[in-house]
């Protein structure tokens, strides 16, 4: 298994050991023993899994405020997506910084998020699955959102994708610039299942 630190603290890229022939490929998506080897000692409760139908779907930055703030181990099953994660911590070095990464059922790559950070994502293409193990349940109250339309965040008429705001009157306003990320990953979105890293 393949670790790989970001510059957000215990922000992680994860590539499990896959194992193919002719028939196809196996892989552990997960082994709480083997994950904790690498320090990621969390106790999912819960399994979440979005579906979306069309490309340029924009979902988040979605977060849950203590008590009951959640980790996520976050993979793509089906289709691409960019994922994003935005550092939420008050007095952090990093805080209001973020990280965008390429995650797809092609390279079969996950991150996780510790407490205390952002999440969301774009589709890159048609009929996109999204899944993700959670070390707290979700919670009506504590639930929050980023709202990715306010003026502090710079748009500047860049977003031609479609936007499903179901939850938009529940978003908290943060000066963060996801319009320009979301640009360039429709942009690079034809040069291959890279993973994608803008600060």
């Amino acid at each position: 298994m393949k670790v790989e630190s970001t510059v957000l603290k215990g922000v992680l890229i994860i590539e499990t050991d896959c194992f193919g022939d002719n028939r196809g490929w196996f892989t552990e998506s997960y082994n709480k023993e083997r994950f904790a080897k690498y320090g990621l000692d969390t106790d999912f409760v819960q399994d979440n899994h979005s579906y979306s139908t069309q490309k340029g779907v924009l979902r988040g930055i979605h977060f849950q405020n203590n008590p009951k703030a959640q980790s996520k181990l976050v993979r793509c099953t089906k289709g691409k997506i960019l994922d994003v994660v935005v550092d939420l911590r008050k007095g952090s070095d990093t805080y209001k910084k973020w990280i965008a990464v390429e995650l797809s059922e092609q390279n079969r790559k996950q991150i996780f998020i510790p407490k205390g950070y952002g999440h969301g994502f774009v589709t890159l293409t048609d009929n996109v699955e999204l899944q993700y193990k959670v070390d707290e349940y979700y919670s009506k109250e504590c639930d929050r959102s980023i709202k990715y339309n306010d003026p502090e965040l710079g748009l500047i008429g860049v977003l031609k994708i479609l936007f499903y705001r179901r939850r938009m009157a529940m978003h908290h306003i943060l000066k963060i610039a996801i319009a320009i990320l979301v640009l360039k990953c429709l942009l690079q979105a034809s040069m291959g299942s890279l993973v994608m890293m803008w600060y």
